[in-house]
């Protein structure tokens, strides 16, 4: 299997939803992500959490085998964000964001994580996902997230960093503020113009939008999932059951590659929603995904 970078937060979030709440529950990108990816591959993750980062969630990454050399553990506190979802749950609502020793990360690869064949650069600000392309030697497939505000205080940068990727991971309303469109569907070839040569919308509750300047669209719904829980990490669950399924194949992935890894994905995050934080992502194992992919080809086939 090849190996998988991921750069991103590790952090405790403070979640209101209409189910319920959840104080100092365990979230950031790279957690997730790589609790979804290590079901297929190798996961090696750079970040940053302080003194308050507790041992039992560095054993449940240690536990699927993450290689966890580049986590620095520094003094003061592990970033920290709280959030609520109303309505349809689609978007959540900023009620505070410390970013404690995150604020200060500066992402440095140890050496053996510099040949990764795989890389996502997760939502952190694109001077550093600059920072993590210049140290990766020669990766197979590189991918990246962004969110509103970078799209908004650094775009330009953003752009040059869109340049140097194979793909990009986004949401229905990030894409639609990064381009000026007014849907997901004219947001991805202008996505793809911008210089990576495919790009992920996704879209909640209905499900994604792929789009590549080799073969078009690749559109499906989401697993209908009666109750959500709680949608924090769904999209960087969805890239990480992406990149973990592409690095299981072994070679340069093709479009027929991505588009099932866009359904490993979606099949994933499906699975992420139905608690809080990520206790149902940790305990999804492999017969648990196909048992969602056998429901799910129930949905889409005719």
């Amino acid at each position: 299997m090849s190996e998988i970078l991921v750069v991103g937060s590790l952090a405790y979030d403070s979640i209101q939803t209409p189910s319920g709440k959840a104080d100092r529950a365990l979230g950031g990108s790279a957690n997730y992500f790589s609790l979804a990816a290590s079901l297929f591959s190798k996961v090696r993750v750079v970040g940053v959490v302080g003194e308050d980062y507790e041992q039992k969630d560095y054993d449940m990454l240690n536990n699927r085998g993450v290689d966890l050399a580049g986590l620095s553990k520094v003094p003061g506190k592990t970033f920290h964000w709280a959030g609520s979802y109303e309505g349809d749950m689609n978007e959540a609502k900023t009620l505070q964001t410390d970013l404690n020793v995150f604020a200060d990360f500066n992402p440095q690869l140890p050496e053996h994580f510099r040949d990764s064949s795989f890389v996502f650069l997760a939502n952190i600000a694109p001077e550093l996902q600059l920072q993590v392309l210049e140290q990766v030697k020669e990766p197979k497939f590189v991918g990246m997230d962004t969110m509103n505000f970078w799209i908004s205080i650094k775009k330009d940068v953003l752009l040059n960093v869109m340049k140097k990727v194979d793909l990009v991971l986004i949401n229905e309303g990030e894409a639609k503020m990064l381009t000026g469109a007014s849907n997901a569907i004219s947001a991805a070839p202008m996505i793809t113009a911008m210089g990576p040569s495919a790009v992920v919308i996704k879209r909640g509750e209905y499900g994604f939008a792929m789009y590549t300047k080799a073969e078009g669209y690749f559109i499906l719904p989401a697993m209908p999932i009666p109750t959500v829980v709680d949608p924090t990490g769904a999209g960087d669950t969805f890239a990480g059951g992406f990149f973990g399924y592409l690095a299981a194949q072994k070679t340069k992935p093709t479009v027929a590659h991505m588009k099932q890894a866009c359904i490993m994905g979606s099949m994933m995050a499906s699975h992420t929603i139905q608690d809080f934080s990520v206790k149902a992502l940790s305990k999804v194992t492999m017969a648990d995904l196909e048992k969602r992919l056998n429901e799910y080809k129930k949905v889409i086939t005719v």
